[in-house]
């Protein structure tokens, strides 16, 4: 068997690279790898389960502390479950955060380059997300000091929307006008709030007369259906007291009775008192102007 020359030199290569790579493979300290990868990995199983019972602790101590909150009952739970969720939020990212932080530490990445290069690209986005952090601040705020819940008639005077809040969020609020129209606001753009439902409203009821059919008696009957209606209406908190006869303009005069009733039932009211004093004033005998009221 003949051996062709031109194969010497690939059989001799091929021996070179099997020798370097057998070299390579022998001067590879294998127990010092193993011992490395043996302590870091105890390392990250030890510092994952220390933070494991630490979530789990974290959020049985969040749960304690809001069962206990809960039963307040000045306390809505609507605000303090929004609470709840923006504090279990802060946790798990701050957790998660020094997690991630303890796994580059022990893989020995250098934290220190990536916080500096991070700083870098946080300032450029941070710039960029001003008005997302101060709707959560303003939010937390909102939350916080309960200045509305779910459920409050509000009105935010500084961009001229009331309505009903129905969702109340770190990043937006929700409300229903009157009408149906659902806003969503960022919280950044509520800086007045005017909160109808933290205490009794009054209710103002104007009915129409002719003075010159008699004052004392017009005002007789009036009483005598306020009486009436103070008993029947259990809303009513305070009054109703007849205020007198008061001059709309153009020729125009009613008898004003004004009374105050729990929150959201004003309108309610106020209209049950207008109906009952025209059906006894017309039955009466006594005339309700009916003609338009001239605008000035």
């Amino acid at each position: 068997m003949t051996t062709d020359s031109t194969d010497v030199p690939l059989i001799e290569q091929t021996q070179e690279t099997i020798s370097a790579w057998s070299r390579y493979w022998q001067s590879i300290n294998w127990d010092n790898i193993f011992a490395t990868v043996i302590e870091k990995g105890f390392s990250i199983l030890f510092f994952s389960v220390l933070f494991f019972i630490l979530y789990r602790l974290g959020k049985y101590l969040i749960h304690k502390l809001f069962t206990r909150y809960l039963k307040k009952q000045d306390n809505p739970k609507a605000r303090a479950k929004t609470i709840r969720t923006l504090l279990d939020n802060i946790f798990v990212y701050t957790l998660f955060f020094f997690y991630i932080y303890t796994l580059l530490t022990i893989f020995g990445v250098p934290i220190g380059s990536l916080l500096a290069g991070a700083g870098i690209v946080g300032l450029t986005i941070g710039l960029g997300a001003q008005g997302f952090m101060s709707d959560i601040i303003t939010g937390f705020f909102i939350l916080i000091e309960s200045q509305m819940n779910v459920g409050d008639y509000v009105k935010l005077l500084n961009i001229n929307i009331e309505g009903t809040v129905i969702a109340l969020g770190i990043r937006t609020t929700k409300l229903r006008s009157l009408d149906g129209t659902v806003h969503f606001i960022p919280n950044r753009n509520i800086t007045t709030i005017s909160n109808l439902s933290r205490s009794n409203m009054q209710a103002v009821i104007d009915i129409r007369i002719v003075p010159a059919e008699g004052l004392d008696e017009i005002k007789a009957i009036i009483k005598k259906v306020n009486e009436q209606l103070k008993i029947d209406l259990t809303e009513i908190t305070d009054g109703p007291t007849i205020f007198g006869l008061v001059d709309l303009g153009n020729g125009n005069f009613a008898m004003r009775t004004s009374l105050y009733t729990i929150n959201g039932r004003q309108a309610a009211v106020k209209e049950i008192f207008l109906q009952n004093y025209v059906a006894e004033l017309t039955a009466a005998g006594f005339t309700i102007p009916n003609q338009a009221m001239p605008i000035a």
